[in-house]
């Protein structure tokens, strides 16, 4: 055993792989039957085990995950078993009492391999009355009280464990509240399955009033609480979909509806409420819903007057490109802006373990003109044509490119794409992301905060491989890359040398084969 604590120590794998094999030497040890027998064994090493000091608890549940890998294999007699309990009684008053030096993750081991009673704690502390002549209580008070210290120092999962175990029965309704304020949900569940019906449905009425919905319906489902909760069901598949909408995913929440009619048209309303009305359309087509067709949309829900619009940002022209003759075209107009927007496109694939869509279309633009090119249809026509252009816009020293996030785009671009050079190389690129460090909202959030408005992102996950794509769509792809230029209007570039250099040290460039983003300080022109 020492050999292997050895090894635990200084191993040089991954320590999941080192874990595993480790496991399995210990697994290997108790099967050559050691003496006295292997659980016994195993809780004699915990009496040694802290003297490894700071390895001490990786070691000890190394050495109880092998014990409960090995007992699932073999028999123990009755005999063998009673012994046992009474030792793990043993080491479980001593860890108490602060003899042992264990955490309490392992007390909770050792009551889920072995079914230790109050009787055994009991015959325990009699040995060690005896041995130290101390006098204490009975081994419920015992217990009991070192579950009042485990609730104060809010170690709930261990307490609720010990509740369980030993019967305890001296905790109400407070204690459920006091788990769920300190988001001890797992713990809440466990004791308030413990105490039945009447305490699991206080538990699903405080997950209700929190808005946890998917909490409460796990518990219902689980505790065939249906009948009591008839609305909760719909509720929380309500709350699902409205946060599947709310991130764009409508082939996802289509999906989970299951031909359920009421929740296909929460989702027309949701759709209708986005200002989505394509969507509408296409929903209400499908699933034959006309009476929705007519509605007019309330002003009061409608949301779509939060968000910002092209008008409000003055655009003058979004500029579709899929012929070469628009695609020379758009290079040589491109060629003339400072700086401009990057983004893309592509269909979502949410087949759990498959390859992404190809990018469909990619957006450059200035502050007043976006030109949206369809990749699909250039690559397949006119690709060297296509790859010379891009390289043209996308490597100039003289034109500053924009992006959010644009690296990740990058790469699914070059995935898509593999033989075009143009994806694998760019100079002058700027990630607003970078610059602003926006924790949340992505975007939208930044835009927002600069712009005074946010981005409508219903239409992100939609099908961008439909031809034509909607006007809707259009002015949702144009917008990613106009706001990126108009963002950055808003950097201090006219201000203190000072202030120029911290987004100017932003700027990057990648040239084919490197192992690493290139950072660059170039010389800027006045923009």
């Amino acid at each position: 055993m020492l050999f292997l604590f050895k090894c635990h120590c200084i191993g040089t794998c991954k320590a999941s792989t080192k874990f595993r094999a480790l496991q399995h030497q210990v697994h290997l040890v108790l099967s050559n039957d050691p003496k006295p027998e292997p659980a016994t064994f195993i809780v004699q090493c915990m009496y040694v085990s802290p003297l490894f000091e700071d390895h001490s608890q990786g070691f000890t549940h190394l050495i109880i995950s092998a014990l409960r890998r090995f007992l699932k294999r073999s028999t123990t007699t009755t005999e063998d078993s009673l012994e046992v309990k009474d030792l793990v009684a043993h080491l479980l008053v001593d860890i108490i009492w602060g003899q042992i030096d264990h955490d309490e993750k392992i007390v909770l081991k050792l009551l889920e391999i072995f079914d230790v009673k109050l009787t055994n704690v009991e015959k325990a502390m009699c040995q060690i009355k005896e041995k130290h002549d101390l006098s204490c209580g009975t081994a419920k008070e015992f217990v009991e009280q070192y579950i009042v210290e485990l609730v104060k120092s809010q170690l709930y999962m261990t307490a609720v464990t010990l509740i369980e175990q030993f019967s305890v029965y001296q905790y109400g309704q407070s204690f459920l509240l006091d788990m769920i304020q300190s988001n001890q949900f797992k713990a809440a569940e466990k004791w308030a399955t413990f105490m039945g019906k009447q305490m699991l449905s206080t538990l699903v009425e405080e997950f209700i009033e929190r808005n946890m919905l998917k909490n409460a319906h796990e518990i219902i489902k689980k505790n065939n609480l249906k009948q009591d909760f008839p609305d909760v069901y719909k509720r929380c598949k309500e709350s699902s979909l409205k946060n599947l909408a709310e991130k764009g995913c409508w082939e996802v929440a289509e999906a989970r509806i299951n031909n359920d009619r009421q929740l296909m048209e929460y989702l027309v309303y949701l759709a209708m409420e986005a200002g989505y009305m394509e969507k509408v359309d296409e929903l209400c087509d499908r699933y034959s819903l006309s009476r929705f067709l007519d509605i007019n949309v309330p002003e009061t829900s409608n949301l779509q007057g939060h968000y910002l619009n092209l008008d409000e940002l003055l655009v003058e022209s979004i500029i579709w490109v899929d012929e070469v003759e628009g695609l020379l075209d758009a290079t040589r107009h491109i060629e003339g802006f400072k700086v401009i927007g990057l983004d893309c496109e592509w269909k979502p694939n949410y087949i759990k373990g498959s390859k992404p869509n190809k990018v469909s279309i990619m957006q450059i633009a200035s502050e007043d003109s976006a030109f949206i090119f369809d990749l699909i249809k250039l690559h397949k026509e006119v690709p060297d044509i296509l790859d010379n252009c891009l390289s043209r816009i996308l490597l100039s020293p003289r034109i500053l490119k924009l992006g959010y996030n644009f690296q990740c785009d990058a790469k699914q671009l070059a995935y898509s794409y593999e033989e075009l050079r143009c994806f694998k190389n760019y100079e002058m690129l700027l990630d607003i992301q970078n610059v602003f460090k926006e924790p949340r909202g992505g975007l939208a959030g930044l835009t927002e905060k600069i712009l005074g408005a946010s981005l409508n992102k219903t239409r992100r996950n939609s099908n961008w491989e439909q031809r034509p794509l909607t006007p809707h769509q259009l002015e949702y792809a144009a917008l990613d890359a106009v706001v990126l230029v108009h963002i950055f209007r808003h950097l201090p570039c006219q201000g203190h040398n000072k202030d120029k250099s911290e987004w100017k040290s932003c700027i990057v460039s990648l040239t084919e084969n490197a192992k690493k983003f290139k950072k660059c300080v170039p010389k800027i022109v006045d923009t």
